[in-house]
């Protein structure tokens, strides 16, 4: 797989952090070790018959705890995993010192190969969905569908709310932003994070609140949290600036795979208006839109989002034979569709 970053000086090898995630019930966390490489991969059992592999990835600062609302909505029919990417979460950086955008593709696929659970269901949110784009690309072989939650594809221009986090990746920045948010409490700075990636933070409650600001406060206290956010910051912006058939709208024309794309109206980091543009890029796409959420549908609005999949499963199992699906009475077009979820449903 391509490499969308210039070669990195290695760095040396961290340790994982003593203390495991925080699990929610039901959910197991194991430690992957492959050669320069330790993934955490969390993980929840199916509750159904015939349950079919699925694998989640997180976006620019998160963690596999950001799917744990979406995969117990979906355990009848999925066996759930989802990583800590390299760098993020409790998973320590990778040897090479590599975060970008291919360097953590090549991450998921090495995971999908040292276990043989592929073909897997695909999920990505923000980064995340601009890796498994280039892993379905590259590896259709281990991909069966693809969903992506606010997909971090290139705009141009970006809006205004997302330019603070692309200006991360310039030299210099992240150092003078810590200077003038250094008295900042890890309580200031989650509910920053919080308003950035929600479209309404008000909706999260106050345990999910302090239990967010703690696992802040263990980050920052690593010693290679700002390092990976600025390289994986930079990799996105790299990755942005590919040309020809590395450009992730040209790997996304290649996905062949049926495709699941979920926007929030409220994004402040990937602007609604890239909507219809994935709509036309991915053959075989269906769209949701949820006008109301945020950068973060699966935790803000995992309800509806669960549904979307489940129509995404219902229409493409008739395709490959797998059993428990429902009988829709008709055989799928395969040309997509377009949703709207709007605010009556999200109770639902």
């Amino acid at each position: 797989m391509p490499t969308s970053d210039l070669r990195r000086a290695a760095v040396a090898p961290a340790a994982v952090p003593p203390e495991g995630p925080r699990l929610a019930d039901g959910e197991s966390a194991r430690t992957v070790r492959l050669p320069g490489l330790s993934l955490v991969v969390r993980s929840r059992p199916a509750t159904g018959p015939d349950p079919e592999p699925a694998l989640f990835v997180h976006g620019l600062g998160g963690s596999s705890q950001n799917w744990s609302a979406l995969m117990p909505l979906l355990a009848d029919r999925l066996a759930g995993e989802a990583l800590d990417l390299p760098g993020f979460g409790h998973s320590p950086p990778p040897d090479d010192g590599n975060y970008s955008v291919a360097g953590h593709a090549r991450a998921v696929v090495r995971l999908l190969e040292s276990e043989g659970r592929g073909p897997v269901h695909l999920f990505g949110n923000s980064l995340g969905g601009a890796v498994a784009v280039k892993v379905a690309a590259a590896r259709p072989d281990l991909v069966r569908t693809l969903t992506l939650v606010s997909p971090a594809l290139p705009e141009v221009p970006p809006q205004t709310s997302a330019w603070p986090t692309a200006l991360a990746a310039v030299p210099g920045v992240i150092r003078c932003y810590g200077r003038l948010t250094r008295d900042w409490s890890p309580q200031r700075r989650t509910e920053a994070l919080l308003s950035l990636c929600y479209g309404d933070p008000s909706s999260v409650s106050e345990s999910d609140r302090a239990e967010a600001a703690a696992e802040y406060r263990r980050r920052m206290a690593l010693p290679y949290f700002r390092d990976v956010m600025v390289r994986s910051t930079r990799g996105i912006v790299g990755a942005y600036t590919l040309g020809g058939q590395h450009a992730l709208w040209r790997q996304a024309e290649r996905v062949l795979v049926p495709t699941l794309l979920v926007y929030g109206g409220l994004d402040k980091l990937v602007s609604p208006r890239s909507a219809p543009r994935a709509a036309r890029a991915f053959r075989d796409r269906r769209l949701v839109f949820i006008p109301n959420s945020g950068h973060v549908a699966m935790m803000e609005h995992p309800e509806l989002v669960a549904r979307a999949v489940h129509d995404l499963l219902d229409e493409v199992a008739p395709r490959t034979g797998v059993p428990g699906a429902a009988d829709s009475g008709s055989a799928p077009t395969g040309r997509g569709t377009t949703e709207q979820a709007g605010t009556a449903a999200t109770g639902s």
